[in-house]
């Protein structure tokens, strides 16, 4: 049996396999073609973030900066006591950086923390020719170039809108804009300005609308799911999911040692033991992800959101894992129910040590420790799998049984039906009537 599902495993994958090297080598070759920018790093530390924490997230920017194609020649942590209205960072530090940026041949700063618009235009006109980013525009950026189906496209546009929008102050200063609210002062380029914010406004909600359609179709895919059970993995990014998807199902989902990698929802069958499983990957979260960001990407959980089963996937080796595993709970509250049923599977104990391993064992003993790359665990996570469909079984017979007991029983008596005759003495009233239209005779 087991060698019958292996087989239907691979042969699943044969159909997605069609076309993935042509499109791992038009990726590679885009990358080749483009010339990497090199960059600096700037993160701040308040009384609010510990050091330690910043440098954890300022290191994961470095992946982010990386995974978009960028090179990171170094990187500033400054503590502050509170962050400067005009440049984020104080004067001085702004100087060390453009400093830096000179030594080092940089064109390009990302910060680690959201900038305004005015603050990106007075960093710019302190450092002229140099591109000024923030952790969410380099985000956007990732998920601009990894979107393939029309469903991510479509929702990354909408997040690029919604965070261009109140960035528009100040891209038409070489025009003439209103000066102190004089008389006459107001030329064009405020004109001009409400014009694009209006238009930003009409296209968000064209593309809100198209969104709307397409989570209507999944509405309609999950209702033709029902009687297949259909299990959600959720992680945070880079924790192994696609890896894992690939080694239960067979499949060849795209996998790369990036955050983000994958950016679309992908849905695969597992066959164990002849059942059916649904596996639905999802894209995988980030700390410090704007709530309007998640909002517009909350649709790709929906498969989750309908899931029978959550499997949430953490790297186990990573240093920062408790806090992945806190990320991930806050994003999905809300989108998925508490009485949902949970799978917790700690990925790459391969590249954990001992104590890691462990502390891992102590601290979590529900959870599964595997290694989706050298095949480690795979064995008790499907026996995991298939006790939570065996309770799944049962909770749809209960179900079953009682829409059965409700149809079949008797209906209820009309109300005039059940009157016991007794109450009038066995008669009835001289002056009633079978409901309906009556003529009423004149005296």
């Amino acid at each position: 049996m087991r060698r019958q599902d292996n087989q239907r495993n691979r042969g699943n994958a044969l159909e997605f396999n069609r076309g993935q090297d042509s499109e791992r080598g038009d990726r590679g070759l885009k990358e080749n073609k483009t010339q990497k920018e090199r960059c600096i790093l700037v993160g701040i530390s308040t009384p609010k973030v510990r050091p330690w924490l910043a440098s954890e997230q300022l290191a994961e920017l470095g992946r982010l900066a990386e995974t978009a194609g960028a090179v990171v020649t170094r990187s500033f942590l400054q503590r502050v006591q509170n962050f400067s209205p005009a440049t984020l960072i104080g004067e001085g530090k702004v100087n060390e950086v453009k400093h830096a940026l000179e030594e080092d041949n940089a064109k390009m700063v990302v910060f680690d923390d959201d900038l305004s618009g005015s603050q990106v235009r007075n960093l710019e006109q302190r450092m002229p020719g140099i591109k000024v980013l923030d952790r969410t525009g380099l985000i956007l950026d990732i998920f601009a170039k990894h979107a393939v189906t029309a469903e991510s496209r479509l929702m990354v546009e909408v997040a690029q809108l919604q965070y261009m929008m109140p960035r528009l102050t100040g891209a038409w200063t070489h025009l003439c804009r209103q000066h102190n609210g004089g008389i006459g002062t107001k030329g064009p380029g405020e004109t001009q300005l409400e014009t694009d914010r209006r238009m930003i406004r009409k296209r968000i909600q064209e593309l809100k609308k198209k969104l709307e359609k397409i989570e209507d179709a999944r509405e309609s895919q999950a209702d033709n799911r029902n009687d297949i059970f259909q299990v959600g993995i959720v992680g945070y990014t880079n924790a192994g999911k696609s890896t894992l998807t690939n080694r239960l199902t067979g499949a060849s989902v795209y996998v790369e040692d990036k955050l983000f990698a994958t950016l679309d929802s992908t849905t695969r069958k597992l066959f164990l033991d002849g059942e059916n499983i649904i596996l639905s990957d999802t894209v995988g979260f980030i700390r410090k992800l704007p709530h309007n960001l998640i909002e517009t990407f909350k649709s790709t959980l929906g498969v989750a959101a309908h899931a029978d089963c959550i499997l949430e996937v953490v790297d186990g080796s990573a240093p920062d894992y408790r806090e992945h595993l806190e990320v991930t709970h806050k994003t999905l509250e809300g989108i998925i129910g508490k009485e949902t049923p949970r799978l917790r599977v700690f990925n790459k104990v391969e590249i954990a040590d001992e104590a890691r391993r462990t502390e891992l064992l102590q601290n979590y003993p529900e959870a599964i420790q595997i290694s989706a790359k050298e095949n480690i665990g795979m064995e008790r996570l499907r026996a995991a799998f298939k006790e939570q469909l065996e309770r799944w079984k049962k909770k749809r017979e209960k179900e079953a049984a009682k829409i059965k007991e409700v149809v079949e029983s008797p209906w209820p008596l009309h109300p005039a039906e059940s009157v016991n005759d007794k109450s009038f003495n066995g008669k009835r009233d001289e002056n009633w009537r079978e409901p309906g239209i009556h003529e009423i005779e004149g005296n």
